[in-house]
């Protein structure tokens, strides 16, 4: 039965567990893009608005499992190279949930062995979905299907024509774009904001008048009324007046 501790469990691995995972997986490629010789390699953490970027680190406002690695070129293009980069979050996967293994195994990490467990079991799910080859959304292929072309056809033989690791340059310009749109969706609802509230004072201005003029209006049918009443009251103090004793 699912009870509380599932819960904290699924909490702590959704929440903790998996973006670290994720995390190690999109730093595999950097560690073998600097062997590489990319250029202008960026690690992105994150999605949404920027909170800060400092040099390759990229860290956005909505931090969750959506991080990616970017970069626009190598200084070493070979078959090898880029099977060496596509295997670089698998290997960092692999690396990283052996080594976390083998301490739980001899009693390092025994007192949080559960936490730790799920670390590794994480760790080589994502290692499963990267390295058998098979194709996702779109029919982009996952890393171990390009590995798989780079081996067998010496290139990359899928329909899509997609990039699978972004241009960092590209991704800047899409970002800025982006947040242009967001800069100037937040000006038109800041004019209609102000336009509401213009449009609020101005009926309100509007009311006051009315009621002012109501209240005018009441006024001088009341001096009506009086001058009414002092007219009918003269007027049959005269006809009085003009009747015979």
């Amino acid at each position: 039965m699912f009870g509380l501790s599932d819960l904290i469990a699924l909490v702590i691995s959704a929440f903790i567990i998996l973006p670290v995972v994720v995390f190690i997986r999109e730093a595999g490629y950097l560690i073998v893009s600097f062997l590489l010789g990319a250029k202008n390699p960026r690690l992105t953490i994150g999605s949404g608005p920027r909170v800060f970027k400092i040099g390759m680190f990229d860290v956005r406002k909505y931090y969750h499992l959506y991080s990616w690695f970017a970069y626009d070129d190598l200084k070493r293009q070979s078959k090898f190279a880029y099977i060496m980069l596509y295997a670089g979050p698998i290997l960092a996967n692999v690396i990283v949930a052996f080594v976390i293994n083998a301490l739980v195994a001899n009693g390092v990490l025994d007192q949080y062995e559960t936490f730790w467990n799920r670390f590794v079991f994480y760790g080589f799910y994502f290692v499963l979905f990267d390295a058998v080859p098979m194709k996702t959304a779109n029919g982009m292929p996952n890393n171990g299907m390009i590995i798989y072309e780079m081996l067998r056809y010496g290139k990359r033989t899928d329909y899509n024509d997609e990039p699978f690791l972004p241009s960092t340059t590209e991704v800047e310009e899409q970002y800025e774009e982006e947040m242009e749109k967001v800069e100037e969706m937040k000006g038109n609802q800041k004019d209609i904001v102000e336009g509401d509230e213009d449009y609020s004072a101005e009926q309100q201005e509007k009311e006051r008048r009315e009621k002012e003029d109501i209240e005018e209006s009441k006024e001088q049918d009341i001096e009506d009324l009086k001058e009414a009443e002092k007219l009918a009251k003269k007027q049959h103090r005269e006809r009085k007046d003009q009747m015979p004793d």
